[in-house]
C-alpha cells in the first residue's frame, strides 16, 4: 500500500484530520516522481545537467570528448504539442441540452452561457494555456492546473509545475478528494517547503519547521470558494509517462554516437602520427598539435615520420544512425516533417497513413485531456452558479483541430461525391475546415432566403435522361 492510499484512509476515517505524518510520507514517497519530472523538464530545455552527453567524461583528459546534443527530445515534445494543440480547442455548449419539447433553442441561456465562456477564456489566455499544458503532460507525463479567484473576483486558472503537485484520490470516484501543492520558500532565512493543502472547501498552509510540518503563522486556512478540490491533474495517458520517455536510451545512444564520430574526426585530424627510428617525447607531441610540424633532431636518413591514416567506416557510422533515428520516431510515435516522405506531392491520405502513430497517441491526450476539462468546468461552474449563472459542466463540448496542412480540394471532391448520399449535415461535417456543420446550414440557408434564390445542392440531382434543356417529357 503506497503513501497515497493510507492517506486516503487515514482522512477517511478522521474526517480529513491532517497530520505532519501524513505530509511527509506523501512527500517521501512522491519524491522519485518529482525527481524524474524536473530531470526531463532539464532534458527539454538542454540543460548541461539535464542532458547526459553534456556530463560524459574519460579517464583520459587528453582524449577528446566532444558532447553533441541532438535534440530529439524537445523535437519529439514541439512535434505533438504543434500538432495537438497548434489550433487552439474551441470550446462550446451542446445545444440539444438547450432545445425544448418544441424543438426551439433556449436563445437567451444559451447565448448568455457562450458570453460567460468566452470572458472566462479571455481573463485567463485560455489558448496559451491549453498549449503550455499539453507540452507539460508531453514532457512529464501530466500536467496541472490550479483554479483560484483573483481580487477582482474572476474565476482563473494558471498552470502548476506538476513536480508540485500531489494528488489524493479514489480511482472508483475519478476526481482527488484531497491534494497538495508543495514548494521550496525562504522561512526566517532559511530555505523550506511549504505545502497547500487542499479539500472541497478550504486550503490550509503548512511549512517544515524542526523536521515537524506545522501551520503556517503568516497565512490562515481559508476558503477557496469552489465546491470541489480546485487542483486539476492533466494527464498525458494512463500510465502518466512523457512521450520521449521510452526512446531515452535509444536518443542517448544516437548522442554518444555522433560526439565519438565527431571527436575522432577532431583527434589529430583523421590521422596518427608514425615515427621510425626516433623517440618522440609527449612534449615534443603536444608542441606538434600546436604549431603542425615536428623536428628530428640527428637526422642520419633512416629516421621517417609520416601519417598513417584512420580508415572510418563511415556507411556502417551512416546506418547505425539511421537505423537509430528510425527507431527513435517509431516507438515515441512521432515524424520527422522534413523527412523526404514529407515531400513531393503526397496525397492527404498518404500522409495520413505516415502519422497514424503520431494521431493515434493524439487522440489519447485529446480524450485525457477532454475530462479535465471537464472537471475544471465542475469546479468553475460552483462559483459561477453562486452568481447566478447555471452551466451544467456536462454541456461542454470541446473540439480539437489538428494543425496540419489541409488538401480542402481532395475533400470537397469527396464530399461533392456523397451529395444526395446522406444529409446536408453530415455531408458538411465531414469537411475539416467546417468546424459546426449545423451553423453552417443556418448561413446557408440565409444566404439563399438574401438572394431569393433556391441552393439546388439542397436536392438530389435529377437522373440524366438525355433530354436536351427545355425539352419536355
Amino acid at each position: 500500500m503506497n503513501a497515497v492510499q493510507q492517506a486516503l484512509i487515514h482522512l477517511t476515517r478522521t474526517n480529513g484530520a491532517v497530520t505532519s505524518e501524513i505530509i511527509k510520507d506523501l512527500i517521501s514517497d512522491h519524491a522519485s516522481k518529482a525527481a524524474k519530472m524536473r530531470s526531463l523538464y532539464k532534458r527539454y530545455k538542454a540543460e548541461i545537467d539535464g542532458v547526459p552527453i553534456f556530463t560524459r567524461t574519460f579517464d583520459d583528459e587528453n582524449k577528446i570528448n566532444n558532447k553533441l546534443n541532438n535534440d530529439f527530445f524537445s523535437d519529439i515534445v514541439d512535434t505533438k504539442v504543434g500538432y495537438f494543440a497548434g489550433e487552439p480547442i474551441t470550446y462550446g455548449l451542446d445545444k440539444t441540452n438547450y432545445t425544448g419539447e418544441d424543438g426551439e433553442l433556449n436563445e437567451v441561456d444559451y447565448y448568455k452561457h457562450l458570453g460567460v465562456i468566452d470572458k472566462f477564456k479571455i481573463h485567463n489566455n485560455i489558448d496559451d494555456l491549453d498549449a503550455e499544458t499539453a507540452k507539460m503532460a508531453a514532457i512529464c507525463g501530466y500536467g496541472a492546473r490550479l483554479c483560484y479567484i483573483d481580487k477582482d473576483g474572476h474565476e482563473r486558472v494558471i498552470n502548476i509545475a506538476p513536480w508540485e503537485c500531489i494528488f489524493i484520490s479514489d480511482r472508483s470516484i475519478g476526481e482527488p478528494q484531497y491534494a497538495l501543492r508543495y514548494y521550496t520558500i525562504i522561512d526566517n532565512g532559511e530555505e523550506t517547503t511549504r505545502v497547500e493543502w487542499y479539500d472541497y472547501t478550504t486550503v490550509t498552509f503548512y511549512v517544515l519547521r524542526d523536521d515537524e510540518y506545522v501551520l503556517d503563522d503568516t497565512e490562515d486556512a481559508k476558503p477557496h470558494l469552489f465546491e470541489r478540490v480546485p487542483l486539476i491533474e492533466f494527464p498525458n495517458n494512463d500510465e502518466r509517462l512523457g512521450d520521449a520517455e521510452k526512446v531515452l536510451s535509444l536518443i542517448d545512444g544516437y548522442d554518444r554516437t555522433i560526439s565519438d564520430v565527431n571527436s575522432e574526426i577532431e583527434q589529430f585530424r583523421l590521422a596518427y602520427m608514425v615515427f621510425y627510428g626516433a623517440e618522440i617525447t609527449k612534449d615534443v607531441i603536444d608542441e606538434a598539435r600546436r604549431t603542425g610540424a615536428f623536428s628530428i633532431p640527428n637526422f642520419d636518413g633512416n629516421e621517417k615520420a609520416e601519417f598513417m591514416t584512420k580508415n572510418l567506416n563511415d556507411a556502417t557510422i551512416e546506418n547505425h544512425l539511421n537505423r537509430l533515428e528510425e527507431n527513435i520516431m517509431r516507438f515515441a510515435k512521432s515524424v520527422n516533417f522534413s523527412d523526404d516522405n514529407f515531400a513531393g506531392q503526397a496525397s492527404g491520405v498518404a500522409l495520413k497513413f505516415k502519422m497514424l502513430g503520431l494521431e493515434s497517441k493524439c487522440i489519447i491526450s485529446e480524450r485525457k485531456m477532454t475530462s479535465a476539462l471537464r472537471q475544471q468546468f465542475k469546479i468553475i461552474g460552483s462559483a459561477w452558479a453562486k452568481k447566478g449563472t447555471d452551466i451544467d459542466f456536462s454541456n461542454f463540448v470541446f473540439q480539437f483541430k489538428r494543425n496540419f496542412p489541409l488538401d480542402i480540394q481532395s475533400e470537397a471532391q469527396a464530399t461533392a461525391l456523397l451529395r444526395g448520399h446522406v444529409s446536408e449535415q453530415t455531408r458538411l461535417s465531414l469537411l475539416s475546415f467546417v468546424d459546426d456543420a449545423e451553423y453552417e446550414l443556418d448561413l446557408m440557408r440565409k444566404e439563399m432566403e438574401e438572394v431569393g434564390a433556391v441552393n439546388l445542392d439542397l436536392f438530389l440531382d435529377l437522373e440524366d435522361d438525355g433530354d436536351e434543356p427545355g425539352q419536355e417529357t
